[in-house]
């Protein structure tokens, strides 16, 4: 809920605020946001891999559960959030939302948001010592966001249409 709210205030003082001359204050800061997001993708599977390998109720479950929480409400979700204002006021601002490796981007990092999404639910599913995954399904679900980073950063470096 907070953190829905910094993100409404985050971008009503971009859109608002920040003139167009401030587009590389807004891009180190969707940066800066993205590689925070990333870490969190990154980390928060792995966790799951440990904590599917200790099961329910066991003093190291307890642990895993309260670094999972952390990561996802005191890091992820507000670097999400700053990624996607900062993000939309920078598509606006220097494309207009026109250029077609714009759109594919904005689609993968959907497809991230929604895997964010599935994380969050996965976390609350093992809070509640209800995980249904193996460890092998969450190596698996380890990588996925590491190929959607790939692609992300080959089109916004690359712009191949």
């Amino acid at each position: 809920m907070i953190a829905g709210i910094a993100g409404l205030l985050l971008a009503l003082v971009l859109f608002l605020l920040v003139p167009v001359e401030g587009q590389l204050w807004v891009q180190s800061l969707h940066i800066v946001a993205v590689i925070a997001w990333m870490a969190g993708m990154l980390y928060l599977p792995r966790l799951f891999v440990y904590h599917a390998e200790v099961g329910p109720r066991t003093p190291q479950s307890e642990t895993f559960k309260v670094m999972e929480r952390r990561l996802l409400k005191a890091i992820m979700l507000p670097a999400m959030i700053v990624t996607w204002v900062a993000g939309a006021w920078l598509a606006y601002t220097i494309y207009g939302f026109q250029s077609g490796w714009l759109h594919a981007k904005i689609l993968l990092v959907v497809a991230m948001s929604g895997l964010h999404g599935y994380y969050a639910a996965s976390a609350r599913r093992f809070a509640n010592d209800m995980n249904g995954k193996s460890t092998k399904h969450w190596r698996v679900m380890n990588e996925v966001p590491t190929v959607l980073l790939v692609l992300i950063v080959i089109l916004v470096v690359v712009k191949p249409f």
